[in-house]
Protein backbone atom coordinates (compact mmCIF):
# COMPACT_ATOMS: atom_id res chain seq x y z
CA UNK A 1 0.00 0.00 0.00
CA UNK A 2 1.17 3.52 -1.38
CA UNK A 3 2.50 5.41 1.97
CA UNK A 4 0.23 8.45 2.10
CA UNK A 5 -3.10 5.88 2.05
CA UNK A 6 -4.03 5.60 5.65
CA UNK A 7 -4.24 2.06 7.35
CA UNK A 8 -8.24 1.04 7.83
CA UNK A 9 -7.70 -2.34 8.50
CA UNK A 10 -9.81 -2.24 11.79
CA UNK A 11 -13.12 -1.31 9.90
CA UNK A 12 -14.08 -3.60 7.66
CA UNK A 13 -16.68 -1.44 6.07
CA UNK A 14 -13.93 1.15 5.39
CA UNK A 15 -11.47 -1.49 4.01
CA UNK A 16 -14.32 -1.34 0.91
CA UNK A 17 -14.38 1.98 1.03
CA UNK A 18 -18.04 2.52 2.08
CA UNK A 19 -18.99 4.77 5.08
CA UNK A 20 -20.73 3.24 7.93
CA UNK A 21 -22.96 6.78 7.90
CA UNK A 22 -23.32 10.29 6.16
CA UNK A 23 -21.92 13.25 7.99
CA UNK A 24 -23.79 14.25 11.03
CA UNK A 25 -26.28 10.99 11.16
CA UNK A 26 -26.75 10.30 14.30
CA UNK A 27 -24.93 12.40 15.85
CA UNK A 28 -24.05 16.15 16.51
CA UNK A 29 -21.36 17.68 14.63
CA UNK A 30 -18.66 19.60 16.75
CA UNK A 31 -17.95 23.35 16.79
CA UNK A 32 -15.11 22.77 14.48
CA UNK A 33 -16.90 20.69 11.87
CA UNK A 34 -20.20 23.56 11.90
CA UNK A 35 -17.19 26.00 11.09
CA UNK A 36 -15.99 24.23 8.37
CA UNK A 37 -19.43 23.87 6.90
CA UNK A 38 -19.97 27.66 7.18
CA UNK A 39 -16.60 28.06 5.49
CA UNK A 40 -17.68 25.97 2.52
CA UNK A 41 -20.92 27.24 2.51
CA UNK A 42 -19.84 30.94 2.44
CA UNK A 43 -17.02 29.96 -0.38
CA UNK A 44 -20.17 27.98 -2.47
CA UNK A 45 -22.28 31.24 -2.16
CA UNK A 46 -19.40 33.86 -3.25
CA UNK A 47 -18.77 31.34 -6.62
CA UNK A 48 -22.40 31.05 -7.80
CA UNK A 49 -24.07 33.93 -6.39
CA UNK A 50 -27.97 33.50 -7.13
CA UNK A 51 -29.44 29.71 -6.59
CA UNK A 52 -33.31 31.04 -8.13
CA UNK A 53 -34.29 28.77 -10.25
CA UNK A 54 -31.23 26.40 -10.57
CA UNK A 55 -30.69 22.55 -10.33
CA UNK A 56 -27.92 21.59 -7.64
CA UNK A 57 -26.31 18.03 -7.44
CA UNK A 58 -24.78 17.55 -3.50
CA UNK A 59 -23.04 14.45 -3.57
CA UNK A 60 -21.96 13.65 -0.37
CA UNK A 61 -24.41 16.00 0.68
CA UNK A 62 -24.72 14.81 4.77
CA UNK A 63 -27.83 13.03 6.43
CA UNK A 64 -29.02 16.96 6.93
CA UNK A 65 -27.74 18.02 3.76
CA UNK A 66 -27.18 21.83 5.74
CA UNK A 67 -26.36 23.79 2.71
CA UNK A 68 -28.48 22.68 0.16
CA UNK A 69 -31.39 23.12 2.92
CA UNK A 70 -30.46 26.65 3.29
CA UNK A 71 -31.11 27.36 -0.36
CA UNK A 72 -33.87 24.95 -1.01
CA UNK A 73 -36.78 27.51 -1.12
CA UNK A 74 -34.77 29.35 -4.17
CA UNK A 75 -34.00 26.47 -6.12
CA UNK A 76 -36.07 24.59 -8.86
CA UNK A 77 -34.33 21.31 -7.68
CA UNK A 78 -31.95 19.48 -6.06
CA UNK A 79 -30.56 15.93 -5.94
CA UNK A 80 -28.88 14.88 -2.44
CA UNK A 81 -26.61 11.80 -2.72
CA UNK A 82 -25.35 10.10 0.28
CA UNK A 83 -25.36 6.73 2.42
CA UNK A 84 -28.39 7.95 4.56
CA UNK A 85 -30.36 11.16 3.83
CA UNK A 86 -32.71 12.64 6.85
CA UNK A 87 -36.99 11.66 6.02
CA UNK A 88 -38.24 15.33 6.04
CA UNK A 89 -35.98 16.04 3.23
CA UNK A 90 -37.21 13.05 0.99
CA UNK A 91 -40.88 14.52 1.52
CA UNK A 92 -39.78 17.78 -0.49
CA UNK A 93 -41.37 18.51 -3.41
CA UNK A 94 -38.14 20.02 -5.33
CA UNK A 95 -35.67 16.75 -3.41
CA UNK A 96 -34.60 13.99 -5.61
CA UNK A 97 -32.84 11.57 -2.79
CA UNK A 98 -30.53 8.78 -3.50
CA UNK A 99 -28.86 6.34 -0.84
CA UNK A 100 -25.85 4.54 -1.58
CA UNK A 101 -22.40 4.70 -2.18
CA UNK A 102 -20.56 7.09 -4.59
CA UNK A 103 -19.33 7.02 -7.05
CA UNK A 104 -21.72 3.78 -8.25
CA UNK A 105 -25.11 5.82 -7.34
CA UNK A 106 -23.98 8.78 -9.65
CA UNK A 107 -24.51 7.17 -12.56
CA UNK A 108 -28.62 7.40 -11.68
CA UNK A 109 -28.63 11.18 -12.25
CA UNK A 110 -29.00 11.89 -16.33
CA UNK A 111 -26.15 13.68 -18.27
CA UNK A 112 -25.91 17.24 -18.33
CA UNK A 113 -28.90 17.80 -16.36
CA UNK A 114 -27.65 19.97 -13.27
CA UNK A 115 -26.45 23.77 -13.19
CA UNK A 116 -24.30 23.46 -10.07
CA UNK A 117 -22.49 19.79 -8.83
CA UNK A 118 -21.12 20.35 -5.07
CA UNK A 119 -18.64 17.42 -4.54
CA UNK A 120 -17.60 18.88 -0.70
CA UNK A 121 -15.33 16.42 1.92
CA UNK A 122 -16.27 13.99 -0.06
CA UNK A 123 -13.02 12.95 -2.30
CA UNK A 124 -10.85 12.07 0.68
CA UNK A 125 -13.20 8.84 1.72
CA UNK A 126 -12.85 7.27 -1.79
CA UNK A 127 -10.23 4.54 -3.31
CA UNK A 128 -11.42 5.80 -6.83
CA UNK A 129 -11.86 9.62 -6.83
CA UNK A 130 -11.63 9.96 -10.65
CA UNK A 131 -14.31 8.09 -11.19
CA UNK A 132 -16.34 9.91 -8.88
CA UNK A 133 -14.97 13.46 -10.73
CA UNK A 134 -15.85 12.08 -14.34
CA UNK A 135 -19.61 11.34 -13.14
CA UNK A 136 -19.80 15.18 -11.89
CA UNK A 137 -18.02 16.26 -15.44
CA UNK A 138 -20.91 14.22 -16.57
CA UNK A 139 -23.33 15.73 -14.28
CA UNK A 140 -23.13 19.17 -14.82
CA UNK A 141 -24.82 21.35 -17.82
CA UNK A 142 -22.85 23.19 -20.15
CA UNK A 143 -22.29 26.55 -18.64
CA UNK A 144 -22.37 25.16 -15.30
CA UNK A 145 -19.99 24.84 -12.64
CA UNK A 146 -18.75 21.70 -10.44
CA UNK A 147 -16.76 22.65 -6.93
CA UNK A 148 -15.20 20.40 -5.12
CA UNK A 149 -13.51 20.49 -1.82
CA UNK A 150 -11.31 18.00 0.01
CA UNK A 151 -8.90 18.25 3.05
CA UNK A 152 -4.85 19.36 2.05
CA UNK A 153 -1.78 17.79 3.37
CA UNK A 154 -1.42 20.69 5.54
CA UNK A 155 -5.21 19.95 7.05
CA UNK A 156 -4.04 15.85 7.43
CA UNK A 157 -2.19 16.84 10.54
CA UNK A 158 -4.83 19.71 12.11
CA UNK A 159 -7.57 17.03 11.05
CA UNK A 160 -6.00 14.05 12.82
CA UNK A 161 -4.41 16.25 15.82
CA UNK A 162 -8.49 17.14 16.31
CA UNK A 163 -10.32 14.07 16.02
CA UNK A 164 -7.19 11.83 17.78
CA UNK A 165 -6.13 14.15 20.30
CA UNK A 166 -8.80 16.71 21.03
CA UNK A 167 -12.17 15.07 20.29
CA UNK A 168 -13.22 17.83 18.10
CA UNK A 169 -13.74 15.84 15.04
CA UNK A 170 -15.68 12.66 14.25
CA UNK A 171 -12.66 9.98 14.87
CA UNK A 172 -14.66 7.16 11.93
CA UNK A 173 -14.72 10.64 9.48
CA UNK A 174 -11.24 11.16 9.63
CA UNK A 175 -10.00 7.08 9.56
CA UNK A 176 -11.74 7.10 6.79
CA UNK A 177 -9.90 9.28 4.86
CA UNK A 178 -7.67 7.79 2.03
CA UNK A 179 -5.70 10.49 1.51
CA UNK A 180 -5.01 13.88 0.95
CA UNK A 181 -4.74 17.05 -2.12
CA UNK A 182 -2.98 20.05 -2.56
CA UNK A 183 -3.55 21.46 -6.08
CA UNK A 184 -0.91 19.59 -7.91
CA UNK A 185 -2.41 16.41 -6.26
CA UNK A 186 -6.02 17.52 -7.67
CA UNK A 187 -5.60 19.62 -11.02
CA UNK A 188 -4.78 16.58 -12.62
CA UNK A 189 -7.44 14.55 -11.46
CA UNK A 190 -10.18 17.68 -12.86
CA UNK A 191 -8.04 18.01 -16.30
CA UNK A 192 -8.74 13.41 -16.73
CA UNK A 193 -12.51 13.85 -16.12
CA UNK A 194 -12.82 16.37 -19.07
CA UNK A 195 -12.44 20.04 -17.28
CA UNK A 196 -10.14 22.42 -19.51
CA UNK A 197 -7.08 24.17 -17.78
CA UNK A 198 -8.34 27.69 -18.01
CA UNK A 199 -11.99 26.68 -16.95
CA UNK A 200 -10.34 25.69 -13.68
CA UNK A 201 -9.65 27.38 -10.67
CA UNK A 202 -8.09 25.94 -7.77
CA UNK A 203 -6.78 27.30 -4.76
CA UNK A 204 -6.19 27.11 -1.40
CA UNK A 205 -9.30 27.32 1.54
CA UNK A 206 -9.91 27.06 4.99
CA UNK A 207 -6.99 28.41 6.36
CA UNK A 208 -4.47 26.50 3.85
CA UNK A 209 -6.40 23.27 5.54
CA UNK A 210 -7.99 22.39 2.35
CA UNK A 211 -7.82 22.66 -1.56
CA UNK A 212 -11.18 24.20 -3.03
CA UNK A 213 -11.91 23.96 -6.89
CA UNK A 214 -14.44 25.45 -9.05
CA UNK A 215 -14.54 23.86 -12.40
CA UNK A 216 -16.78 25.77 -15.06
CA UNK A 217 -18.00 23.62 -18.36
Amino acid sequence: MPQHLLSNADRPDLRVGKRSRAFGQDYHPTMVDRFGVWLSARQIRKCVGSFHRKAVGDFGCGYHATFVRSVLPELERAVLIDSSIADDLKAKHNVMAIEGAIPEVLQQVPTDSLDVVLCISVLEHLWNPEEAIEECYRIVRPGGVCMINVPSWRGKWFLEFSAFRLGLSPVDEIKDHKTYYDEKDLRPLLLQSGFRPHNIQCFSHKFGLNTFAVCNK
